[in-house]
């Protein structure tokens, strides 16, 4: 055994823990032996912080912590955005045309149009900026505080001068600090001093202002920097707009992005759509002018139908729906960071998970110990007892823990070590840490040096891979391959396995020791199998992931039979796993083959997830990668999308990510693709509708300008289109529920368009098919020799109609109500329009007789009506023969 404690009580090196088990635990800081020889020590006043009532005050003295940067738009400024719509300027352009014809009524409905739609674009614009802006408040930093002596966590914008924050490994420091306490911190200030080295940081209990930024030593910590080593106690001394990055008016938010390939692709259609329209635009005017219209009649004509062929809807539409998804993800625990990220996630290909808290719980309890001199089981996870000849096995585990452990595996040491080990004192509370190797890419196991108050020199504790550890014990060929098999059954039974290790070192202080722990002498003690259940949903969000074509890759440290066994218990095929160091060996080409019929990575270290994303990209995947520590940062951002854990994860690794798990949990991830698979599916149907909407509409613009009949379509009627269009599909395409189908198919090639040309072609066949009702119509009036205001009205009704049957071809599954709703405001407005004298009159129509309105409707709708019906022929008989029919 180790030696058993004596001495005074020391305090947990002036750190409390600070994970979810410990967020209400209270507690007394004591100022650490570490400190008596930092200058000002003296100063051992306790670090209680502050009151709520105290910190409420300050808040409101001093304002929010929190830089005056990418702040919401104005209303002006939505409104300055509004108006340079192309539609808004076509429209200010006919009424301008009406006003110099003379026809000041006409021109002043046309204004009121226009103030008509600057409120509904207005108001959609604002709806997006909303849900964007409630997102933004979601995922903002958060820190843990002490507060009445109690710690909680908030959110970083509520801290004030005063406050004692705990900072650890991957945190972005919150406000300038003071380090009161800590442990081998260090921190990057790259953003600030522009030195990308890390330096390190220094307690001091009695410093009262802030050095300047850089350099090594002091106690420090700015605002914006990074800490990437470490962890410690620090106090608030300046927040906001007083802090040192805003001082010197620094910003800061990101770089502003490239437009994602969705916008791309949206940017494009309309591009194409406009060019063709501005063609046919300038043709219509031309050729009514030669047939003898006045020149202001011609460009009338022309700037109806640019009007009629602009689908600029839907920009507007892509940002409603992808700001409105975004909402819609954190009903499933998933926050959104990078608003395309919505709908790139229902594209994924391939998910790379990692395995513990994401597939697992998070949950460790230790259920094995095996000693040289016996392998133990505990059966019963409330033992207070343990065999002797393993209690040293535990003891040295426990010292090769930090004394505030956060990772679950160290609290699982911890909490067993509290219950069994107390009572014969092997604990040691009063033994200083002198110093901690950390993990290592070349050396997989963590190292602690404890001064020995008892006697002589130093002890020494370490604990990982089993591997790493017999590396550390030198162990021979015999003994490696012997306790390799004892750690291989251990790790079959889905047990994470962890060699631990002891030593001694005569040296006292942390200057004397050696840079590589593997410098010093160890002994084994044994290994000590964890165990973290499977997540309950994780294997149905497995099936639901190859149901849908997606590839689940899981991502994992764990010792190979390990990893397999989890693998196994949540559906993976885990026949064949590759280990961290062969994936090295392998070129981009050869990996992304191999990658085919792999789904488990054993060994792996975060660097071989940037290999892993590099290879599947290249083979033309979008991928999806889950991380949480600093060192994830890369991957997340190589990454179509970066996944970061809500709990559990790093500022930095959430900082470089797309989507945040709140709950860390898989499904979630899995219920995230579900959602942008619907937020993608409904886009498709509403760029359908629109684009199979101004078919007909143009149709009715260009026919009778071609052929020198009246002009019957005016831009008045095409604003009452718009009013009608852009509600319908911001509100009954946004609510449309996922077809289960969608999570049948495959995500479509990276190479492939959302919008793609059968999908274009789709829409213009719907919507020429609908221009021969709307001709019908025209052509009956005609030959009826009805009056020009006749053939308007009912070919205005034609159109209207026909919005509607459009709008149910491009849609399937039930009614809803926002479709009801939207249904009776268009067949409404229409009925006002039609039947109250001074609105008919104000659009230029005659009175409808009953008989005929209903008979135009039916023969607009007739056509579509045939096609539905096909539609409903074809997939049942497609369901008959076990075939999923395809969507539009």
């Amino acid at each position: 055994m180790l030696a058993p404690e004596r001495g005074r009580a020391q305090g947990l090196d002036g750190v409390v823990a600070f994970g979810p088990t410990a967020a209400r635990v209270r507690f007394t800081e004591v100022l650490p032996s570490t400190m008596e020889s930092v200058p000002n020590a003296s100063a051992s006043r306790e670090l209680r912080g502050l009151s709520s009532a105290e910190a409420v005050r300050r808040l409101a003295q001093h304002g929010p912590n929190e830089l005056p940067l990418d702040q919401p738009r104005s209303a002006f400024a939505l409104l300055l955005g509004v108006l340079k719509e192309p539609m808004l300027l076509l429209l200010l352009a006919a009424a301008g045309l009406y006003l110099l014809l003379g026809d000041t009524g006409e021109a002043l409905v046309l204004f009121v149009a226009v103030f008509a739609v600057i409120g509904l674009e207005w108001v959609q614009e604002g709806r997006a900026q909303r849900a964007l802006e409630a997102l933004k408040q979601l995922t903002s930093p958060r820190a843990q505080v002490l507060r009445d002596e109690v710690v909680v966590t908030i959110p970083a914008r509520e801290l004030v001068a005063g406050d004692i924050v705990h900072l650890a490994e991957g945190d972005r420091v919150p406000a300038d600090l003071l380090l009161r306490s800590g442990t081998s911190l260090r921190v990057d200030e790259s953003l600030l001093t522009g030195e990308s080295a890390p330096v390190a940081r220094h307690p001091d209990r009695g410093a009262t202002a802030l050095p300047a930024p850089g350099g090594e030593g002091g106690a420090g910590l700015f605002s914006g920097a990074l800490v990437v080593a470490g962890h410690g106690v620090a106090e608030v001394l300046a927040t906001g707009p007083r802090s040192a990055i805003g001082k010197i008016g620094t910003a800061l938010h990101e770089n502003e992005r490239e437009r994602t390939p969705l916008q791309r692709e949206v940017d494009r259609l309309v591009r194409w759509v406009a060019v063709l329209g501005l063609g046919l635009c300038a043709l219509v005017s031309l050729a009514r002018a030669l047939g003898g219209a006045t020149w202001i009649d011609a460009a009338l004509a022309g700037i109806t139908l640019a009007m009629a062929l602009l689908p600029e809807e839907l920009p507007v539409v892509l940002a409603i729906f992808l700001a409105l998804g975004a909402r819609r993800l954190v009903s499933v625990r998933v926050l959104t960071r990078r608003i395309a990220a919505v709908e790139t996630l229902g594209a994924v290909h391939v998910l790379c998970t990692d395995k513990t808290g994401t597939l697992t719980q998070n949950k460790m309890r230790i259920e094995a110990l095996v000693s040289p001199s016996l392998e133990h089981h505990l059966r019963d996870p409330a033992t207070t007892e343990l065999p002797p000849e393993v209690e040293e096995l535990l003891e040295v585990g426990l010292l090769a823990c930090p004394r505030d452990p956060f990772d679950p595996m160290e609290r699982a040491f911890l909490e067993l070590g509290e219950r069994v080990l107390e009572a014969s004192g092997l604990l040691h509370p009063a033994w200083e840490n002198l110093r901690e190797y950390p993990l290592r890419r070349d050396l997989l196991a963590v190292t602690h040096v404890w001064r020995n108050e008892e006697g002589a020199g130093s002890v020494v504790a370490a604990k990982g891979a089993p591997e790493a550890i017999f590396d550390l014990c030198r162990f021979d060929p015999r003994e490696r391959e012997t306790w390799r098999a004892r750690a291989a059954a251990l790790a079959q039974d889905g047990l994470r396995v962890l060699g631990v290790a002891r030593g001694a070192t005569p040296h006292e202080r942390a200057h004397e020791l050696p840079d590589d722990p593997r410098s010093l002498a160890f002994a084994f003690c044994g290994l000590v199998g964890l165990r973290d259940p499977l997540r309950a949903d994780a294997r149905a969000a497995v099936e639901t992931c190859r149901t849908a074509g997606i590839r689940v890759v899981m991502v994992t440290g764990d010792h190979p039979e390990t990893a397999r066994a989890i693998a196994r218990q949540a559906g993976l095929d885990a026949d064949r796993v590759l280990l961290g160091s062969a994936l090295e060996a392998q070129s981009e080409e050869e990996l992304a083959r191999t990658l085919e019929s792999t789904h488990v990575i054993a060994r792996a270290v975060p660097e071989h997830k940037l290999m892993l994303i590099r290879a599947l990209r290249g083979s033309g995947l979008r991928v999806a990668m889950t991380g949480d520590g600093v060192n994830d940062a890369p991957a997340l951002r190589a990454a179509d999308i970066g996944v970061a854990m809500g709990e559990r994860g790093t500022d930095v690794a959430r900082e470089a990510a797309d989507l945040v798990l709140v709950d860390d949990a898989f499904g979630s991830i899995v219920e995230g693709v579900r959602l942008g698979r619907r937020v993608q599916e409904n886009l498709r149907k509403a760029a359908g509708y629109l684009l199979s909407i101004h078919v007909p509409i143009a149709v009715l613009a260009v026919t009778p300008a071609m052929l020198g009949w009246p002009v019957l379509l005016l831009p008045i009627h095409v604003v009452f289109l718009e009013l009608v269009m852009d509600p319908t599909c911001s509100i009954v395409f946004e609510l449309e529920a996922l077809e289960p189908r969608v999570m049948r198919e495959p995500p479509r090639a990276r190479d492939s368009r959302l919008f793609s040309n059968q999908l274009i072609l789709r829409a213009i066949t719907r919507g020429a098919l609908a221009s021969f009702g709307v001709l019908a119509v025209l052509a009956l009036a005609r030959f009826e020799s009805a009056s020009v205001e006749q053939q308007r009205a009912e070919c205005f009704l034609a159109l209207v109609v026909t919005n509607v049957g459009l709008l149910l071809a491009a849609r399937r599954g039930r009614w809803h109500k926002a479709l009801a709703i939207a249904f009776g405001a268009t067949l409404g407005a229409l009925a006002l329009t039609l039947l109250w004298p001074p609105l008919r009159e104000r659009f230029s129509l005659a009175e409808l007789a009953p008989l005929t309105a209903l008979r135009d409707a039916a023969l607009a709708l007739a056509p579509l009506g045939i096609l539905v019906l096909g539609r409903w022929l074809a997939g049942r008989g497609s369901r008959s023969r076990g075939i999923t029919p395809s969507a539009h």
